[in-house]
């Protein structure tokens, strides 16, 4: 269901087929079900998606074409009170991507509502001026009558243009953004070929899927600080591809965690992204991962350009 779900009325060039394109940052809370959000309106996995908080680190830009218009979604880092460095990196990266887009999308759980980060990020919004759209997720397990209310409560603080009330898990609702952001995105030429779903390169989005597979399995005991790399991409002439990865860690009780018994945690973890990747490639995969530690990793430079964010100097 939705608040205020008029769509601005096509005009002119657009009606007659003209078409539209622009970005769309999703800015929210850690855990509020942004990357889920972007892959479900992509209609493909462009986002990794684990109970672990935290887990987008850079923009991941998934794309969508709904009627005549290209939409670029930002899925941004959850934001949150910074303690190290990463996280630092990671909050800027998030209001840098809002600010460089065409219209926000401000993510809500509703079932925490404002509690927590939600409230901050509602007051660092007050200073961004693009247009807003604010959408409440996980409305299948929250009153209706406590939905209005916690519409009212956020537009008192900042004006929304449109509120949307969705489930990003089984796409409730989701049609309805669709159709408001084609309607509502300027006129303009696609930036991406029609078939492409996401700007990110393959060997980054293979070393994504399996940083999801290690969360995944592990979430409980590895710190959300590890990272992947994937170092070699080999197409081979059977068709298929062999890929070599290596899952840092900061510490020698970090690599036993990952390696876990007699290996077990890092055969679970290589299968399951194995047979994700091959799914994406269309293709065999034959994937072969190392774990090496990498003390204070989040201290260096490089490992920031990896991952697409810039190392905060102080």
């Amino acid at each position: 269901m939705t608040e205020e779900t008029n769509i601005p009325a096509e005009t002119g060039a657009a009606a007659e087929g003209a078409t539209r394109s622009g970005f769309v940052a999703l800015i929210g809370a850690t855990n509020a079900g942004k990357s889920t959000l972007v892959n479900r309106l992509v209609g493909a996995k462009v986002s990794i998606v684990s109970h672990k908080v935290q887990t987008t680190r850079a923009i991941v830009r998934g794309i969508a074409i709904h009627k005549n218009a290209q939409i670029v979604f930002m899925d941004t880092p959850g934001i949150f009170k910074p303690r190290r460095r990463l996280d630092r990196a990671m909050v800027t990266t998030a209001w840098g991507g809002a600010k460089d887009a065409d219209f926000i999308m401000f993510l809500i759980d509703s079932e925490r509502g404002l509690k927590g980060d939600a409230e901050a990020i509602l007051e660092g919004l007050k200073e961004v001026h693009q247009p807003k759209i604010l959408v409440l997720n996980k409305v299948d397990r929250v009153k209706p009558e406590d939905l209005l209310k916690l519409t009212a409560a956020v537009n008192e603080v900042v004006k929304f243009e449109r509120t949307f009330m969705i489930s990003a898990l089984n796409g409730s609702g989701c049609e309805d953004v669709m159709d408001y952001l084609a309607a509502a995105l300027p006129e303009g030429p696609w930036y991406y070929p029609e078939d492409q779903i996401s700007d990110l390169p393959m060997r980054q989005l293979a070393a994504e899927i399996t940083r999801e597979k290690l969360f995944l399995r592990l979430h409980q005991e590895l710190p959300y600080s590890s990272h992947v790399e994937t170092e070699k991409w080999e197409e081979r002439k059977d068709g298929s591809v062999r890929i070599e990865q290596v899952i840092y860690v900061e510490r020698d009780s970090q690599k036993k965690i990952a390696l876990g018994k007699n290996g077990d945690a890092i055969k679970a973890i290589s299968t399951a992204s194995r047979k994700e990747l091959s799914e994406i490639l269309e293709q065999p995969v034959h994937l072969f991962l190392f774990v090496k530690v990498r003390e204070n990793w989040g201290d260096d430079p490089a490992r920031f350009r990896e991952m697409g964010l810039d190392f905060p100097t102080s």
